[in-house]
Formats: structure tokens, sequence, C-alpha cells
């Protein structure tokens, strides 16, 4: 016997059990028809981000408005195949964020000023994990998604690479290198977060590929993760590279002792040659390297008003313990909590973009933003759906490698993406064009969490 995840087969409805078996083999695409919203919504995450309209309509960007398709098709289905929505335990985890976001919105000084910020948060915590975890409906739709990940992580790596090599990136230490990929200076974490998503899911199948794959996508798999660390060195992002390293160690920690130092030793080589062997940026990173472990004795400005902005959200949720100050609240009440040591704002220049002073709209921690602006509840409800995403995805992977289930690679990709985003919290929060693909790993790791198994005899 052996543990596959898909929908229960009393979620399906008579007219999909019906489907002739020789249309299904004339058309083995069929089924992934309805992710085609959901890996555009990931492809068009890469449009351009200049400063101006391109790749948006009236402001909204491309992807977030295929996300909006997609969830849109999502209640379509529901509604036309007549079939079963969320399980009791699914809805609970990924409806309880709501309940804490409407509350934060209600008690907000300016209701009308939190809207945008309730409906941002409901699309990216509520509906797009919701819609993903629906419309993926076996591990073949989790690996097309996982892979449209993994594409577009190429595409931005490839894109930071040469605006390394070609002096064209964003301003870093008085020189225009830092590779931002297509995101721009103002989000110079957006590439490090795709990049980051791609090495993890990339690792996970590297070391456990599919049955049925063809025999070269672990080799491919394999060289994509190690080529994705050069661009995710020269994004000169340390929390991205923490994130990574957890998500990464993660994955390998889940496949088994062998399996793992093998994983190291190769990863660990390709560190070595690509970027201490060939000199990528060697002296740049290692400088920033060092600035990890000094950020308490000798903090450059960057962290400096991290820590300040990490006290006035910390002083903010004092104040308001329960409701916090409100969705979009941070920017208003910054100032009356921050100390004199916080800057103006960021910096930023380069990538094609003239030198702006960026201001500081948020503490560059989502949990520490959550609590600022929806209090204790929100905080709970938000960190609890997470976690249990986390816990459930662990446990799962830890049962399906029991019974030798035949997605065990999905797993991996599901908790390894998961580990990514929960660490990169600590250090960043939701904004920029790349924030909708957090509602992608989010469903992913949902679908693997919460899914109903069906036990299938094997072949």
């Amino acid at each position: 016997m052996t543990l596959t995840l898909t929908t229960a087969p009393a979620a399906q409805t008579a007219r999909e059990r019906a489907l002739p078996r020789e249309r299904r083999d004339r058309w083995p695409l069929l089924p992934l028809l309805p992710l085609l919203p959901l890996l555009a919504t990931v492809l068009l995450v890469a449009l351009p981000a200049d400063g101006t309209e391109t790749g948006s309509v009236s402001g909204v960007r491309a992807a977030d408005l295929l996300s909006g398709v997609a969830v849109l098709v999502c209640a379509g289905r529901l509604l036309f195949l007549r079939r079963r929505p969320l399980t009791p335990a699914a809805a609970v985890v990924l409806g309880l964020p709501a309940v804490g976001i409407a509350l934060a919105t209600v008690t907000a000084a300016d209701p009308v000023a939190a809207l945008p910020g309730f409906v941002r948060y409901l699309q990216i915590f509520v509906l797009v994990p919701a819609a993903v975890l629906l419309l993926v409906r076996d591990a073949r739709g989790f690996r097309a998604v996982a892979g449209a990940v993994v594409l577009l992580a190429a595409v931005q790596g490839a894109t930071g690479v040469h605006q390394y090599l070609t002096g064209s990136g964003a301003s870093y230490m008085g020189e225009d290198v830092r590779a931002v990929g297509t995101f721009g200076p103002g989000d110079v974490m957006g590439m490090a977060t795709v990049v980051g998503y791609g090495l993890v899911a990339a690792t996970a199948y590297a070391l456990r590929a599919p049955a049925d794959a063809p025999r070269p996508l672990r080799a491919w798999a394999l060289a994509a993760a190690a080529l994705l660390v050069v661009p995710l060195a020269l994004s000169f992002s340390r929390g991205a590279w923490i994130a990574t390293a957890a998500g990464a160690l993660a994955v390998i920690a889940l496949t088994g002792l062998r399996q793992a130092v093998r994983a190291l030793a190769v990863l660990g080589a390709a560190g070595i040659v690509l970027v201490g062997g060939f000199g990528v940026g060697s002296e740049m990173i290692s400088q920033r390297l060092t600035s990890i472990t000094e950020v308490t004795s000798a903090p450059d400005r960057s962290v400096n008003d991290r820590y300040t902005m990490w006290a006035a959200a910390t002083g903010m949720w004092r104040e308001h313990p329960a409701t916090g100050v409100g969705l979009k609240g941070f920017p208003a009440h910054r100032d009356a909590h921050a100390s004199i040591g916080l800057s103006a704002g960021s910096d930023t220049a380069g990538a094609g973009q003239e030198f702006r002073k960026q201001p500081l709209l948020s503490p560059h921690n989502m949990y520490l933003l959550v609590l600022s602006e929806q209090g204790l509840i929100g905080f709970t409800a938000l960190a609890g759906s997470w976690a249990a995403l986390l816990v459930g995805g662990v446990r799962r992977l830890v049962l399906a490698r029991a019974r030798g289930a035949a997605a065990v690679d999905c797993g991996l990709a599901a908790v390894g993406l998961m580990t990514w985003q929960t660490v990169d919290f600590l250090y960043a929060d939701i904004g920029g064009p790349s924030t909708v693909l957090t509602g992608i790993v989010l469903g992913l790791a949902a679908w693997w969490a919460l899914a109903e198994p069906e036990r299938a005899a094997a072949a």
C-alpha cells in the first residue's frame, strides 16, 4: 500500500468519475487546464518592475490579476462540479487568519484607509492558498506549479548574474552590481525571494525525483540548484541567504542521512567553485557575511534602522495589545515610537533607475508587522496558521516516507518552501511584485499538509 495525496474519492463528482479513460489518455494535459491561472500567476511575476505601469493595469500587476482569476476559476469549479470545498481542518487553518485581518480592519483608526491592507492580506494568506489547495488535484499538479517556480527563478537568476557582470544592477557599496532581476532597486528582495524558492524546490527534486519522471530530471534539478547559488549570493541579501540555507537544510535532513551528506558535499563544492574559484563577488560576499556576525557589535545603517523599527513595532503592540494599530497603520505610528536614530529612508539607485530615497514603511519583520498592526489576536491567527502548515507538513512527510509514498518529492518541496518562508519572515515582510508568490507557496504547503490522503494499492 502506498500513500498518495489527492482529494478523497467522496470529493470527486460523478461527472469526473464518468470521464472516459480514452479521453484522459488522448488528452493527458487536460487535468492541468485548471492550473493555467496559477502557472500564469507565477510566470507573470517576471514582468519588469521599472516604476512605471509596465506589466500592470491601473496600478494592479498582471500576476495579481491572474491570482484573482485563479480564485474565480476555483470558485466556478466548486459550483459547476458541485465539489466539496475545504475540509473542516483546512477551513480552520486557512480561514482563521481572516478573523484577525477583519478585526484589525474594523478597529483601525481609519477603517477606509485599512481596506487595501485587508484586501491584500486576504488575497495572500487566505484566498490564493485556498485556491492552490483546491486546484492542485494531485502530485502532478503540484510538480507543475513547483516547476514554474524553478523556471521563474532561473530567468530571474540569469538576469541578476548579467546585471552583476555588466554593472547594470542596483547600487551596492557605490557600484551598480547588486543582482535584482526584473524587480528593480526598489524591491531588492524580489529576485532573492524568487531564487530562494527555486533553489529549495530544485534541491527537493534533485534529492528525490518522482519515480515516473524522466531519468535526466534529477541531474537537471541538481544543476539548477547549484547554479542558483550564484544569483542568490549576488543579491547580497543576508535574510534570503539565511532563509535559503534553512529551507535547503530542512529538505536535506528529511531525505535521510546518506543523501544528506552527499547533498551537502555537492552544494559546498558548488559554492566554493562558483563563488570562491571564479571569484564571483567573493570580496563583497565576504563583507556581507561578516556583517551578519556584527549586527550587535558594529551594525551598519540598514541593521540599525531595522532594530529601530522593530522597537517601534513592539511599542505599538504594547499600546494596543489586543488588536494593534490597524492594517496599514505602521507608517502613521512609526515616528511616535521610533528613536531619533532612524534614518529618513533607504537610498536606491541603479538598474535603470535614478537615485531615490525610499521611505521605511514597515519593520522588515512579518511577525512584528502583524503584531503591531493586528495585535495578539491577529498574530495568533496568522502565526498559528503557518505553524500548523509546517508541523502538519513535516508529520505527513515522515508518514509518507515510512509508507513508501510516491509523492515524497512534493512533501520535501512543500516543507522546504514553508521553512524558507517562516525563516524569511524574521527579516522581511510582504510587499512588492513577488508577494503573490507567498500565497502560492502557502498553498503548496497547505496541499501537502491538509489534502485528504487516498490509499491505493501499489501498482
